[in-house]
């Protein structure tokens, strides 16, 4: 018979998705057959022997772990977590030599395993990947309060999520956004600038229509920072004195925003 009063804790197992890359084939199944064999908690759900398209995969899925091989021709493991925009999971450095596991760690590696790979010291890496991810979980959820919070009782301000942390800005006082590829630059009136990675069009999303404008594909201004507009050349001067020009295509709807 149950009680009432009595409490019940239900964990459930999720499996550790990971990816391999590593220019040796043999070396990615011989890695897939221990990591596999070794445990029944991670799962291999991509391989690369190729680094650029490794990166191309990494930046735009999902995943709880990378194991990188740190001994690439075109690129060595750490020129090839330098050139990621996503990190949002563990990474474990595998190679067959000792001499990089202090390089490992200050590129924030959460364990180096030696090749071949031992069965303790992967029980060893597979907590260490456990907390880790339990980390980030965490770390969302509290975001997701803030963002929550923010967006209720605050509308003038915006949440910028950049370098680990969330910066709440004034929206009045951005006077405009440059984009720079999948980077975007956030100018504020005082003479800040912040950079994030967004695209232009997500910087959009989140301002207010009412007093933002996307006058060219490069840039979106407030337009209650302009200064001046030059119709002949085709360009406004904000207060801070940038000259930013006027895309031929959105003159007219400009125009009629102001």
């Amino acid at each position: 018979m149950l009680h009432a009063s009595t409490s019940y804790i239900i964990i459930f197992e999720v499996m550790i998705k990971a990816v391999i890359v590593d220019d040796e084939p043999k070396a990615i199944q011989s890695l897939s057959w221990e990591l596999t064999s070794f445990s029944d908690e991670i799962e291999i759900i991509k391989t690369f022997s190729n680094p650029e398209e490794a990166i191309d995969y990494l930046d735009n899925n999902v995943l709880d772990c990378l194991f990188l091989d740190i001994q690439m021709p075109t690129m060595d493991g750490f020129q090839f977590l330098d050139k990621l925009t996503n990190r949002d999971f563990a990474v474990v450095i595998t190679t067959a030599y000792n001499e990089y596991a202090i390089k490992a760690l200050k590129h924030e590696a959460i364990d180096y395993l030696l090749k071949p790979i031992d069965s303790d010291d992967l029980s060893d890496t597979i907590l260490k990947i456990k907390k880790h991810n339990s980390r980030l979980v965490n770390s969302s959820k509290i975001e997701e309060v803030l963002l929550n919070f923010n967006a209720k009782h605050d509308k003038k301000k915006i949440t910028i999520n950049t370098d680990g942390k969330l910066i709440f800005i004034d929206a009045e006082s951005i006077e405009f956004v440059e984009s720079d590829g999948n980077y975007s630059t956030i100018f504020i009136e005082d003479g800040q600038k912040i950079v994030i990675t967004k695209k232009l069009k997500e910087v959009s999303l989140i301002l207010p229509e009412t007093c933002f404008f996307r006058i060219h594909n490069s840039f979106i201004i407030n337009l209650n920072k302009i200064k001046e507009f030059i119709k002949n050349d085709g360009y406004v001067i904000m207060e801070s004195n940038h000259k930013i020009p006027v895309a031929r295509q959105r003159k007219s709807d400009f125009l009629e925003k102001l």
